[in-house]
């Protein structure tokens, strides 16, 4: 198997596991073994899976890229990935689409800051990433790893609807009349207002934004982001 037949092979494993595992096979392992068990089966396949993806795709040879890459680009791919950021550090309080082992449902009573965007931030930020890495980075290697996020997220994201949807049905579905799949759709729509964004996804993604685009100096060797006019 060629190298980018490899990281394939290593993505479909990585995604394939983590669907399997979160959905139809989670509740008979569970029955078998408990939950404090499965996820730790859990833990040991996901570290095995993407570990193979990570050796796959640094051992994976480079390709030619598919388009060129300019300046205008790279600035919109910018812009996106700040928003990313943004979605990515909101999500982290009061998300009611985080998963719950004790398979408790809180929503919010308004959709504010990245919630009225949308009710997955988390997700649709790793599914920015990916598209916005595919991109600046039209690679074959790049391009199956980005994909591969891409599902992982929105599908999940679509699962993650389903199954809030059996554990509290009413406040889910009162949930989804303030909020949108998609994001802005919501708030295109009046159902949603934009506004009310906290410091910690403001700054915070803002901070996450700055810090993660220069990391790609020292690691790729080379300036992504706003970096890439100021180094």
């Amino acid at each position: 198997m060629d190298g980018t037949g490899s990281v394939l092979a290593a993505a479909i494993a990585f995604v394939g596991a983590h669907f399997l595992l979160s959905h139809p096979l989670r509740k008979p392992i569970v029955g078998a073994v408990g939950e404090g068990p499965f996820l730790g089966i859990y833990v040991l396949v996901a570290a095995a899976t993407l570990g193979w993806l990570v050796v796959a795709y640094l051992s994976a040879p480079l390709t030619p890229p598919l388009w060129p890459v300019g300046d205008g680009i790279w600035a919109m791919v910018t812009a996106i990935m700040l928003l990313a950021a943004i979605l990515l550090m909101g999500s982290l309080i009061r998300n009611p689409a985080v998963p719950d082992p004790a398979g408790k449902v809180s929503v919010p009573d308004t959709a504010r800051g990245v919630y009225a965007i949308t009710r997955h931030p988390m997700m649709w930020a790793f599914a920015l990433w990916g598209i916005c890495h595919i991109v600046v980075y039209p690679v074959a290697a790049n391009i199956v790893v980005a994909v591969a996020i891409i599902i992982l997220a929105l599908v999940g994201a679509a699962l993650q609807d389903r199954k809030k949807e059996q554990l509290k049905p009413e406040a889910w579905a009162a949930w989804k009349t303030r909020t949108s799949y998609w994001p802005f759709v919501a708030i295109a729509g009046g159902r949603a207002r934009f506004g009310g964004f906290g410091m910690h996804a403001l700054a915070g993604g803002a901070l996450i934004w700055l810090a993660a685009t220069w990391a790609h100096i020292p690691i790729s060797g080379w300036a992504a982001g706003v970096w890439r006019w100021i180094v």
